[in-house]
């Protein structure tokens, strides 16, 4: 048996601290819960300590959400395909946009629903992914409010996700400028600049964010406790709100070499072995979790007194070194997770999800066997 958890107290304390830091420069963020897959037992726990719009880039997700809390202000974080637009409307209040003729068809499926929906228009500011060109945004602007029942609600951008482009305090400056020049151009006013997100956070600690940017997005650090700007975490913030467990099914001692001609195995690898360990034996676990559900890169061993070796599809061998004694088959091994992990752990159908509740000071522990 193997299972991702998720630890609500963890979870609950990073909530609370960037709901802290974010009202304090009079910030509203948005919880990005893509990472979650749809799994509603964890969207549940996320609804339940929130009042956050949440986003994602699933409609199947956003379909989830609207089903336990209907109230929930839901926002589809990517350009919209227009084959999808009866969909967008019913299950996302507010979507991000860089096409008109989109944007033409979600204002007449809102038109058939009764619906106003509301939209942000993506600027591309050097990441080169989604977003219009600045140059472009007070027209673009000025046509697309012209469409029924749609809504401009603000302006955004998305750094770091494709080409790794870091924000900075020039980038924001500018964005809003930009902002200001389509207010003017369309005699409006646009309520939001949306240009933060988990990698913008150490900006905003520097007081490096001008006021004008006024909306972040936030996934990885509310998970994870990252300072995604350097590359490391941010103090007063948990890492391990997620652990994978998986059950030991075989402990033997081994020769640390493999015996014979050896060719590619299933990933298309040859390992490679040190010399030094020819005639060497170790203990060896193998665990009921493999390639299929995560990838060796992105998890590690909570206790440092053992190494993950390597793994095929359903399968991961560890080595135990001198500390054999110490487990039994049936017994179980934790691991560290990041982002990436998690996102794969999530999407399998072989990984139990189980929901570590912390109550009063007590903790109860609730299994939750479908994904």
């Amino acid at each position: 048996m193997s299972y991702i958890t998720l630890n609500t107290q963890k979870l609950f304390h990073n909530y609370s601290f960037l709901n802290q830091l974010f009202a304090q420069h009079q910030i509203e963020w948005a919880i990005v819960a893509k990472l979650l897959c749809g799994n509603e037992k964890f969207l549940q726990y996320l609804l339940e300590i929130s009042n956050k719009e949440i986003c994602d880039s699933r409609l199947s997700n956003l379909k989830n959400i609207k089903k336990l809390s209907p109230k929930t202000q839901t926002v589809y974080i990517k350009p919209p395909a227009k084959r999808l637009a009866e969909s967008i409307v019913r299950y996302a209040d507010v979507s991000f946009n860089t096409e008109y003729d989109t944007i033409k068809a979600l204002s007449e499926e809102a038109v058939r629903q009764k619906k106003n929906h509301k939209i942000v228009i993506m600027v591309e500011m050097g990441e080169l992914r989604e977003g219009i060109m600045a140059r472009n945004l007070p027209r673009f602007y000025k046509k697309v409010s012209k469409l029924p029942n749609i809504k401009i609600v603000g302006v955004g951008t998305n750094l770091n996700c494709l080409n790794g482009i870091l924000p900075d305090q020039k980038k924001m400056v500018k964005l809003s400028h930009f902002k200001k020049i389509a207010e003017e151009y369309n005699q409006t006013a646009i309520p939001y600049i949306s240009a933060g997100s988990s990698v913008t956070i150490p900006l905003l600690l520097q007081n490096k964010i001008p006021k004008e940017v006024n909306h972040f997005r936030i996934g990885e650090t509310l998970f994870f406790g990252t300072d995604v700007y350097n590359d490391s975490v941010i103090h007063g913030m948990y890492q391990g709100v997620f652990t994978l467990t998986a059950e030991i099914i075989e402990i033997t001692e081994k020769p640390m070499i493999p015996a014979g001609k050896a060719g590619t195995n299933l990933t298309g690898d040859k390992p490679q072995h040190k010399n030094e360990n020819k005639g060497k034996k170790s203990y060896r676990a193998i665990v009921d979790v493999g390639i299929l559900d995560i990838e060796l890169k992105h998890i590690d061993p909570v206790s440092n007194n053992i190494d993950i070796i390597g793994a095929s599809s359903d399968m991961m061998i560890i080595d135990l070194h001198d500390n054999n004694d110490a487990y039994r088959v049936g017994d179980t091994i934790n691991f560290k997770m990041n982002y990436m992990s998690v996102l794969r752990a999530m999407n399998s159908d072989y990984i139990d999800k189980k929901i570590e509740c912390h109550i009063k000071g007590k903790e109860l522990k609730i299994l939750e066997n479908q994904n």
